[in-house]
């Protein structure tokens, strides 16, 4: 793939035409979009853009579960020069106008699990809102925008009378890499959104380091599964921009992503790649396949010297089976992996890498192939982007993690105070993230900054790392651990379903975690002891890349 030639959207352009017959988007068990249809739809969108007084730079926001028409009125929006906002559908009803609001959005495309919950007198400076099912205007309070709607089909046959050809299809060219292309807004885990901006040669930049990484194993025609939310930088990227530039055909699930869906759709569909998230690939392991090994003889067969590598063969093929059977790896990224669940994985052979990165950069920092990915660790970093610790020793000494180079954003919309702080004066991008880098390049993290707590005599605890392990032990379905009255506690919400299965009452529950508080002390150093665990009854509330948001419950009251 060449490299020199850093217009984004002209990658869009030669995949359009190159791939014109090909499946280009489908919404599982749904209808298919070819690529020349996706083209047709775009230029019908920047019709509609340019009669209705839309200018390049202006702001078009969208906001739904992910989908074809989602995707096709985000390309359109970049391909016609303006600034494309996506707003991840599980926000807030308020969240979701405030953010329209604040990034001065004139058109606003809408899912319809969405717009029922949406208010447009809370978005007063819309000038129209228009459905993702078929585009068609939902409220308007512009002229221009009505009649070139009620016109839209008229209007696209007197500019093509004869039929719309692959030889139609010219986008226009960014000016520079530093045009703002997208303002994503962050699902932070401690924080209120701020407004990510991102510009062309960071987009361009995140699609090399696709080609580089991927574009032998997933050539033109490969298949992928979309779970994760495209108004996040990880799916956009990954599932989503790579492989329409690559001629892929794109599978939207268009439900929430349980395991029972995907199984069927990895079944059906067999991916080329898998992209996924922690929580994902935990709950297929934990659910489809350690309950089988759970096993008396089996633990025994495990632990033979011959009989071992049979068994390993065994597990290995019922895992790639169970994603699809076809993927040249898995890329797991967006949050901590469980390090219990990697080392099994590792241990089998699976052919899965973990991968490390931020909305501000777009969202790549740090990745390795699976062939040559070590446990614990994220990779290593990636072309076009440096990548250092903030420690006197940083083999040893956790320091904050930072990166700069072509992928790192702008800047916060209307922030700059926020912008000064993320962003230093010789162009280091903090992350906030923690962490340690081998003699190799492989970074390993050690949590966030912000999360970190000082132990009574000044020693780091990291509670992540906690976490980690206590997630490990029987009935904890999900954990976190806060400090109350200068102690540790874990904030448990139990696997309900498997204690049920197990016979457990209340009261037996309660003792089972509190033998899991004594196990667990007795894996980390005196001053990581938890004084107690405290049940939830419900599940945490968690961002959209499954992230637990840790400042909800940093002030819990604990149960004396």
């Amino acid at each position: 793939m060449e490299t020199q030639y850093k217009d984004f959207i002209s990658y869009l352009e030669r995949s359009i035409k190159d791939n014109w017959d090909l499946d280009a988007l489908s919404d599982y068990q749904g209808s298919t979009l070819q690529y020349k249809d996706v083209a047709r739809k775009i230029e019908k969108l920047h019709i509609l853009f340019e009669e209705a007084g839309i200018r390049p730079g202006d702001k078009i926001a969208l906001c739904g579960r992910n989908c074809a028409h989602w995707s096709t009125a985000f390309l359109a929006t970049l391909a016609y020069g303006a600034v494309v906002v996506p707003i991840l559908h599980e926000f807030t009803p308020k969240q979701v106008h405030d953010i329209v609001n604040h990034c001065d959005a004139r058109l606003l495309f809408v899912g319809d699990q969405v717009w029922p919950t949406l208010d447009a007198g809370q978005m007063p400076h819309l000038e129209g809102i228009i459905s993702n099912l078929d585009y068609s205007v939902l409220v308007t309070r512009s002229e221009k925008l009505t009649e070139a709607r009620e016109r839209l089909n008229a209007l696209f046959g007197q500019k093509y009378p004869k039929y719309f050809r692959k030889e139609h299809v010219k986008y226009q060219a960014a000016p520079d890499g530093e045009q703002l292309a997208v303002i994503n807004y962050t699902s932070g885990t401690t924080s209120n959104s701020k407004g990510v901006m991102i510009p062309f040669r960071a987009l361009w930049s995140n699609l090399m380091f696709a080609y580089e990484a991927l574009e032998q194993n997933v050539p033109r025609g490969s298949k992928i599964i979309s779970m994760l939310p495209m108004a996040h930088t990880y799916g956009m990227s990954f599932e989503f921009i790579f492989e329409i530039m690559q001629g892929c055909h794109i599978y939207y699930l268009t439900r929430v992503p349980s395991p029972k869906v995907i199984f069927k759709a990895f079944a059906e569909i067999k991916p080329d790649i898998v992209i996924s998230v922690p929580l994902i690939v935990e709950k297929i392991i934990k659910k489809s396949v350690l309950p089988k090994l759970q096993t008396v003889s089996m633990k025994l067969l495990l632990k033979l010297p011959v009989v071992n590598q049979r068994i390993r063969e065994r597990i290995r093929t019922k895992l790639v089976e169970a994603f699809g059977g076809r993927f040249y790896e898995v890329i797991i990224g967006g949050a901590a992996f469980n390090s219990e669940i990697e080392l099994f994985l590792h241990k089998m052979g699976f052919n899965f890498t973990v991968g490390y990165g931020a909305t501000e950069c777009a969202p790549i920092i740090t990745y390795a192939d699976w062939h040559i990915h070590r446990p614990g660790s994220c990779g290593r970093n990636v072309g076009r982007m440096e990548l250092r610790i903030d420690s006197p020793d940083p083999i040893n000494v956790p320091g904050e993690i930072l990166t700069r180079g072509m992928n790192v954003m702008l800047g916060y919309y209307k922030n700059p105070e926020a912008t000064a702080a993320a962003i230093d004066k010789d162009g280091w991008y903090h992350t906030g993230d923690l962490g340690v880098m081998d003699a190799d390049g492989f970074l390993y993290i050690r949590g966030r900054s912000k999360n970190m707590l000082l132990g009574a005599s000044g020693q780091n605890i990291y509670p992540e790392e906690i976490e980690d392990k206590l997630c490990t032990l029987p009935y904890v379905a999900e954990c976190l651990v806060i400090r109350s009255n200068e102690k540790l506690y874990g904030l448990v919400y139990p696997d309900y379903e498997e204690a049920e299965k197990a016979g457990l009452d209340a009261n037996a529950l309660r003792a089972a975690m509190e033998q899991n508080r004594r196990d667990l002390n007795t894996m980390v150093a005196n001053y990581e002891q938890l004084a107690g665990i405290q049940l939830m009854e419900h599940e945490f509330e968690k961002t959209p890349k499954r992230s637990i948001k840790r400042f909800l419950y940093e002030n819990t009251p604990i149960e004396a």
